[in-house]
């Protein structure tokens, strides 16, 4: 007999053990099927930053909601998770991007973020050991940095222990529809029988979508990150390019994560594996240019992912008119981290309560072909609207209880 879940989350990393744990700390009991380890994929490569700062305005109120929420995390998950906000320097190099910079810091206090552009003089008050080429930077007190690994298996903690169910190894084959509506999800072990799917598969959410007849204009970029040995502490901020080539921190423990592009990221490939010897030095040239102090320091271990570089850079999220009990939480461009307390959340306020706290609108599907007059699914918050299965499928659990 085929298994049965009140909700199927496919993907393990951190926005699906968000959404587990907001579904089963309501009272239902999701089931999380993922196809490696949890957080195995791009939670676990990711560099944590936690930050408002440099992020597309339609993402701003979730961005600083989600950072009230990671003040609280460690006692509402019951685990320390590392998080420091110390804030976030996005370091410039020229006059092309500081004017770049400049503009963006005040389209982002116009919608109420604390950003200001610093000199030099004041960069080096609150970092001295940047380098000299750095000429300014944009500067938000308020972003930080987290431990990736222990923000998404405190999320798995808690939802298992509050009756989630966790299927891992295991990878979606197919989801099965009945009248153009989701009835169940055969994996490569099992089927199980459900009502309602959430997509939060990261770089495998156009593969899933295409499960169900709809696609995304959703990418692979490749990135890299490094590690160095242990040193004594030099810098609490989160560091940034003001482009976007590299990010970095020194963790807690004493050693450095980097990060970053260097613009070839989409065919630096040969079989499917990437170049490790291209990519890890070249970050490293960048970060020693940045910061000259760290040129002797030794890199003791690397590691890759992938992105789901969505083509207008923000995610995915919220209900598909086409296919009732389909639901988004996907496509986060490589910022979705920092947004996973949020869209933990709103999914599943989305779910048990058929409208969700902060408007996503702007998020969903439809926007993709109905252009900017698109009517989302998820119009004035509120999913009862829709011809779904989310309002019945809460109602029918409520009768249950």
């Amino acid at each position: 007999m085929p298994n049965k879940a009140d909700v199927v989350i496919i993907g393990g990393g951190v926005t699906g053990n968000a959404i587990a744990y907001n579904l089963a700390k309501e009272g239902l009991k999701p089931v999380v099927i993922e196809k490696s380890d949890i957080g195995g994929e791009a939670s676990g490569s990711t560099g944590g930053g936690v930050r408002q700062s440099a992020r597309n305005l339609k993402e701003m109120p979730m961005a600083m909601e989600s950072i009230r929420l990671y003040g609280q995390l460690h006692e509402e998950l019951g685990m320390d998770v590392e998080y420091v906000r110390e804030g976030n320097l996005r370091l410039c190099t020229s006059e092309e991007e500081l004017e770049t910079m400049r503009t963006s810091v005040e389209n982002q206090k116009s919608v109420g973020l604390n950003l200001e552009m610093i000199d030099r003089k004041q960069i080096l008050k609150i970092n001295p050991f940047v380098g000299e080429k750095v000429i300014g930077a944009g500067y938000c007190p308020t972003d930080g940095h987290v431990n990736p690994f222990l923000v998404t298996y405190a999320f798995f903690k808690k939802a298992k222990s509050l009756g989630a169910l966790y299927h891992t190894h295991e990878e979606v084959t197919d989801i099965r529809l009945r009248r153009g509506k989701v009835v169940a999800v055969i994996t490569d072990k099992q089927e199980v029988e459900t009502d309602l799917v959430v997509n939060a598969a990261g770089i495998t959410g156009r593969k899933v979508a295409n499960m169900v007849g709809i696609d995304l204009p959703m990418r692979p970029v490749f990135t890299e990150a490094l590690i160095t040995e242990p040193y004594p502490p030099f810098f609490k901020q989160m560091i940034g390019h003001a482009k976007g080539l590299f990010y970095g921190r020194q963790t807690v423990h004493g050693p450095f994560l980097w990060g970053g592009f260097v613009g070839t990221e989409t065919f630096i490939h040969q079989g499917g594996k990437p170049l490790f010897h291209f990519i890890g030095p070249a970050i490293s040239r960048m970060v020693i240019d940045f910061f000259p102090i760290l040129k002797d320091f030794h890199v003791i271990r690397t590691w890759s992912g992938l992105i789901a570089q969505m083509s207008d850079g923000i995610p995915v999220l919220g209900l598909v008119d086409e296919v009732p009990g389909f639901v988004f939480a996907t496509g986060f461009s490589g910022h979705g981290f920092g947004l996973a307390p949020v869209i933990g959340r709103l999914i599943s306020e989305l779910i048990m309560d058929c409208e969700a706290s902060i408007p996503i609108n702007d998020f969903c599907y439809s926007r993709f072909y109905r252009g900017g007059d698109h009517e989302c699914a998820c119009k004035g918050n509120a999913a009862c609207t829709t011809v779904t299965a989310i309002c019945p499928n809460k109602r029918e659990w409520l009768k249950s209880i």
